[in-house]
C-alpha cells in the first residue's frame, strides 16, 4: 500500500498510523511450543481493519529468560514495517510482579525510531485494577488505562479502557479477543484490538501499541504448561 506523507514530528515509518483509528493485533501460533511447551520467542501481524498487514513485531529474548522468567521476563521488541525496516523499539526491563511492592510496577520504554524515546508505558499502583499510564518522552502523563479487575478470558473478551489523563473520558480501548476453546486452552497465542482517535498524536498511537505487549506478557501469557496468574496480583 502506497505510503502517506508525514506530518510534521511524525517519526519515520509512522506514517501510516496518523491515518488509522484502530489496529488489529494478532500473535502467531508456534507449532513447536503448541506441541511441546517449550517456550519461543513471541511473533505478532499487525493488520489494519480490513486484515491488510501493516506492521511485524517480533521479541527478541534469550532461551534462559524464556523458560525460567515466564510472563515476567524482560524483553526487546521489534516492530518492522512491510520492508523489513524497524520503526517501533520496545524495552521492557526485568521485574517481579507483586501489586504491593511498588518497587515491582512494570514499565515499558517506546522507541521510535529506535534509539529515540517517545514515550513510556507505566503500571501505577492499584490494590485490585490493573492500572497504566501513558506518558511522553519528557513524562508528561498523556493518556492511562485501566482493565478488569479480573482478566480472566475465557469465553469472552477483556477490555481495557484507554481514558484521558485525568481519568473522566473514554477516548479509546484496548481488547484481549476471544480466540476460540482450543486456542484459548492449548496455546499462548492472543488476539488484540486497539482504538483511539484519529487524530491522536502518532506518538501516543505508538505508546498504546507498545502497551498491547506488555498487557499480554503481564496478563495472557503461558509458559509450557503452566498458565501465567492472569490478575493484576
Amino acid at each position: 500500500m502506497p505510503v502517506p506523507s508525514a506530518p510534521p514530528g511524525c517519526p519515520p515509518g509512522l506514517e501510516y498510523m496518523t491515518q488509522i483509528d484502530q489496529l488489529l493485533v494478532k500473535q502467531q501460533v508456534e507449532l513447536l511450543e503448541a506441541f511441546t511447551g517449550f517456550e519461543t520467542n513471541n511473533k505478532y501481524k499487525i493488520m489494519n481493519s480490513q486484515g491488510q498487514k501493516v506492521y511485524f513485531a517480533a521479541e527478541d529474548n534469550d532461551c534462559c529468560s524464556r523458560q525460567c522468567c515466564g510472563n515476567i521476563r524482560s524483553f526487546e521488541m521489534k516492530i518492522m514495517d512491510n520492508s523489513q525496516n524497524e520503526v517501533i523499539h520496545l524495552s521492557r526491563p526485568l521485574r517481579c510482579m507483586h501489586c504491593m511492592w511498588v518497587c515491582c510496577l512494570q514499565e515499558l520504554e517506546v522507541q521510535s525510531p529506535p534509539g529515540t524515546t517517545v514515550g513510556w508505558v507505566k503500571q501505577t499502583w492499584h490494590p485490585f485494577l490493573p492500572k497504566f499510564v501513558v506518558q511522553s518522552a519528557a513524562g508528561e502523563t498523556v493518556l492511562t488505562i485501566e482493565g478488569p479487575c479480573l482478566n480472566c478470558s475465557f469465553c469472552g473478551d477483556v477490555e481495557f479502557d484507554v481514558m484521558s489523563a485525568d481519568e473522566t473520558s473514554k477516548v479509546g480501548k484496548i481488547s484481549k479477543q476471544w480466540s476460540g476453546l482450543a486456542r484459548e486452552m492449548f496455546t499462548d497465542a492472543d488476539n488484540f484490538g486497539i482504538q483511539f482517535p484519529m487524530d491522536l498524536d502518532v506518538k501516543v498511537k505508538a505508546c498504546l501499541l507498545g502497551a498491547v505487549f506488555l498487557i499480554d506478557f503481564m496478563f495472557f501469557e503461558q509458559v509450557g504448561n503452566q498458565e501465567q496468574q492472569n490478575t493484576v496480583w
